[in-house]
């Protein structure tokens, strides 16, 4: 898969009140009853993978063992839990919001690289996708053109459809992206 540091600490991120939870209940075990209630919720919402890995990681499993089967998110959060339980200050911050204009390169690359068949590309692509669907609005129809944007449309007129000012802001700025010579 293309190489995508500012993917990465986009999900860092994204999940960093949750990463900052696990790790705080299993330093405060006083916090652990609400962190199962949050692993049901996260679980019901469709995260049982990850919800299984973190829940060895509360029973003491420690070896990569736990990662296996979990898709690269997953994975990303699981290393940040494990990581922060030995060094809390690898945590990631929580007043740092995912940066937007990192938005536009990192899915353009995964896009270019699930268009020459990259499976883990095209996989994480997936996951994120159905994680628009469900934010709804102008994310939500910018996850429903993926596929297409995979399968080489770039019609703006056509993909844009529907969106507002923001949505359509960042479709340009895909496209874009996947116009320059090295995403092709």
């Amino acid at each position: 898969m293309a190489n995508l540091p500012d993917a990465v600490e986009q999900v860092l991120q994204m999940h960093a009140p949750f990463i900052h939870a696990v790790v705080n209940a299993l330093h405060d075990r006083a916090q652990l009853p609400e962190l199962m209630q949050t692993l049901s919720a996260a679980e019901q919402q469709g995260w049982a993978a990850l919800v299984h890995a973190l829940r060895q990681i509360v029973d003491g499993k420690r070896d990569d063992s736990i990662k296996l089967g979990l898709d690269e998110e997953d994975r990303i959060v699981v290393d940040a839990v494990l990581r922060g339980l030995i060094n809390p200050a690898t945590l990631p911050a929580l007043d740092r919001k995912p940066d937007a204009g990192a938005a536009a390169p990192g899915l353009a690359a995964m896009i270019a690289a699930s268009a020459r068949g990259d499976a883990q590309a095209l996989a994480v692509l997936a996951n994120m996708a159905e994680q628009m669907l469900r934010a709804g609005g102008d994310m939500a129809r910018l996850g429903g053109i993926m596929r297409r944007l995979v399968n080489g449309e770039r019609d703006f007129d056509n993909l844009s459809k529907g969106m507002g000012a923001l949505g359509r802001t960042l479709l340009l700025d895909i496209l874009s992206e996947l116009g320059k010579g090295a995403l092709h």
